[in-house]
């Protein structure tokens, strides 16, 4: 005598069993078509602060410039949302749509800041290391698109919709974040220039490195973490298995990391791959 099972829960698989039937389905199932139900099986692993786009990042408009000022941000804009605050980007207001910004500016007898203000949509606080499987539920359930990753009050970073689904299927357009074939410039001696602000979960990702993702989010943040100090021109040192090379040439700051080879040696001096990254343009190097 025994209990019978229902047979939904008897043929119930595990997400590891599944992830093991998709992965084996290499010869019925298209690269594409596999990734994303393994990305979807993922999302859990992932979190907001993974994927959003860094405060530093974030385009905004201030509601207290000059409306000359706004005017030229709004018209100038290259993303189809802004972040418009006062004063300080930890006073939110709301998130603009640039289009519903245009209609005001041509259907509005006066377009004012107090329009703009009220055109603006609310922007939902998401908590810390939220997993992305739940913001995307909340998301929908909610119907939001966009969320302000907060801690303690004071905004870290934002995360959209569309930031989520592209860990599914793939990079969008919409993202105020560049994306990595904008960061990432290969070399013809197997090497790659990247921003040095580039991901290094996406870098990981794409050149199937190991790169630590623990304590930064960037080249530069990991590099800091590591040194402890803006490093001198023609710096050594090593990150795990990668031998990097830090030095100035054509642009303010560079650096060169590989992955060492196995005969390499000791030294360590033989790349098979590997990344240049520059942190460009003012201000100190290795800002993550």
């Amino acid at each position: 005598m025994g209990i019978r099972l229902p047979s939904n829960v008897r043929d119930a698989l595990s997400k590891e069993e599944l992830r093991t039937i998709v992965t084996e389905s290499r010869s019925m199932i298209s690269r594409c078509n596999q990734d994303m139900p393994i990305s979807v099986l993922d999302l859990e692993k992932v979190t907001v602060n993974d994927i959003m786009v860094p405060r530093n990042e974030i385009v905004g408009i201030n509601i207290n410039d000059e409306w000359r000022s706004i005017i030229r941000q709004l018209t100038h804009s290259p993303h189809g949302r802004i972040v418009l605050y006062r004063d300080n980007l930890d006073d939110p207001i709301g998130m603009l749509r640039v289009r519903e910004a245009y209609r005001l500016m041509t259907e509005k007898q006066e377009f004012t800041k107090e329009n703009l203000q009220r055109a603006a949509d609310e922007i939902y606080c998401v908590p810390e290391g939220t997993p992305l499987n739940v913001r995307l539920v909340k998301f929908q359930r909610n119907k939001e698109k966009v969320g302000i990753v907060n801690e303690y009050g004071d905004i870290q970073g934002l995360v959209t919709v569309e930031d989520i689904l592209e860990e599914i299927v793939g990079d969008f357009t919409t993202s105020m974040s560049p994306s990595l074939a904008g960061e990432v410039i290969p070399q013809s001696d197997g090497s790659v220039i990247i921003e040095g602000g580039a991901s290094i979960r996406e870098l990981n990702k794409a050149f199937n490195w190991s790169l630590p993702e623990e304590e930064a989010r960037t080249i530069n943040g990991m590099l800091l973490e590591v040194l402890e100090d803006i490093p001198l021109a023609n710096t050594h040192t090593h990150i795990g298995s990668y031998q990097i090379q830090y030095a100035t040439t054509h642009c303010p700051w560079r650096l060169r990391c590989g992955k060492k080879s196995q005969q390499s040696g000791a030294n360590g001096r033989r790349l098979q791959s590997g990344c240049r990254a520059g942190a460009t343009g003012a201000g100190p190097a290795f800002a993550a």
